[in-house]
């Protein structure tokens, strides 16, 4: 940061728009600092739970606003999209900062009856829209798009977290309003490689939100079949069900699963790097509607080899046969194979995980994303 271009932001305004807490603290901390840095004045417009604290440590002010995600009434999104509204003109905003698809539809409908037409919609992935492939998914992501292109003004700008994703709403990855970073990125400094456990068995870690989408029932089925097979392995799933998401996996099924032999459930963890020392690889078969996960960055900087699927976000990061190998979604007999290989080549363990840090310090760390954002921020406030 420079001197001239702190003082030619400082004072300017940026207004994030996300609908939980959580999901900010976790993904979007290094933005806020990011922007601070250059001298701007941030708020945080959110529904505040139990993060708040944490997101105000950024040096971001929180300004509380109801927004349930789950819910898809337009009387709903109207009522807070008004809201929303009144608070940027309070505010007098000059950049609002819309996050994931619910904060894209109502923090643009805001900003446009506030009058703000300087904008950043950054697509995190389309979740189980993404996911799903049948014909009202298709539907819905058509929609999507027609909404969401309607609520772009000339100094719009997009930001996506993979190649893919931009493609969905009809805009060419490599255009000059398009920026892609590395997801949320990750603090190599706090994740970091640390000694594989001994073997046998083969520790495997799923860490994410437990969902259907998140294909938590394929490591599972492929835990099951390796170990009919004979390989030492072991599934452990850290997270919690997510009752806001429709596509949450009930408690009961993550406890019966728990009961089986080589599977256990530990619920949600505060230390994910704590994870990775205790395990040899990191585990993520998405049936798609990823960004790109933050799981994966995390697990990939403690130099973990990575199983995951050719979908979206999780191919941006992880190479087959180079950091770990990526198989077809949903197919769980190459969920299986993987497994089973990596079982047998304790020293290929090793290798994809040295790759993968490799790959993290590449271009995917906080520091990465924060100067990303910076350059971003500084041209759209420019314009």
């Amino acid at each position: 940061m420079t001197l001239s271009t702190s003082s030619t932001l400082s004072g300017r305004k940026l207004v994030f728009v996300v609908t939980e807490d959580w999901f900010f603290a976790s993904h979007f901390l290094p933005m806020a600092r990011a922007a601070r840095e250059i001298g701007l004045d941030v708020a945080v417009v959110t529904r505040v739970r139990s993060h708040r604290e944490i997101i105000e440590a950024s040096g971001a002010r929180v300004i509380p606003l109801e927004a349930e995600r789950r819910s898809l009434n337009p009387l709903t999104a109207g009522y807070a999209a008004g809201q929303l509204a009144s608070v940027l003109r309070a505010e007098k905003a000059d950049l609002v900062h819309c996050i994931a698809l619910r904060g894209i539809l109502i923090g643009g409908v805001a900003a446009a009856m506030a009058g703000i037409d300087r904008r950043i919609y950054a697509l995190t992935g389309l979740g189980f829209l993404g996911a799903r492939q049948d014909h009202v998914a298709r539907l819905a992501r058509r929609a999507v798009r027609l909404l969401v292109r309607a609520l772009a003004t000339g100094r719009t700008r997009y930001l996506f977290e993979n190649e893919d994703d931009p493609q969905l709403l009809g805009l060419d990855p490599t255009g000059p309003k398009i920026t892609i970073v590395g997801g949320a990125g990750v603090d190599a400094d706090v994740f970091k490689p640390a000694p594989l456990p001994a073997v046998p068995p083969l520790r495997i870690a799923v860490v994410a939100r437990m969902l259907w989408s998140k294909g938590i029932d394929l490591a599972v089925e492929a835990t099951r079949a390796a170990r009919l097979k004979g390989a030492s392995v072991e599934l452990s799933l850290y997270g919690a069900p997510d009752p806001s998401n429709p596509k949450a996996i009930p408690e009961e099924t993550l406890q019966a699963w728990s009961a089986e032999p080589g599977i256990t459930w530990h619920g949600a963890t505060s230390d994910v790097a704590a994870v990775w020392r205790d395990h040899h690889v990191a585990c993520l078969p998405s049936r798609g509607g990823e960004g790109l996960p933050r799981t994966l960055l995390e697990a990939a900087a403690c130099g973990r080899a990575i199983v995951t699927t050719d979908v979206p976000g999780c191919r941006t990061l992880v190479r087959d046969q180079v950091e770990g190998f990526v198989v077809r979604p949903d197919d769980v007999d190459a969920l299986t194979a993987a497994f089973i290989g990596l079982t047998e080549a304790p020293d290929l363990v090793a290798r994809m995980g040295v790759a993968a840090r490799a790959r993290i310090l590449d271009g995917f760390t906080e520091r990465d994303v924060m100067e990303t954002v910076k350059r971003l921020y500084r041209d759209i406030l420019a314009a």
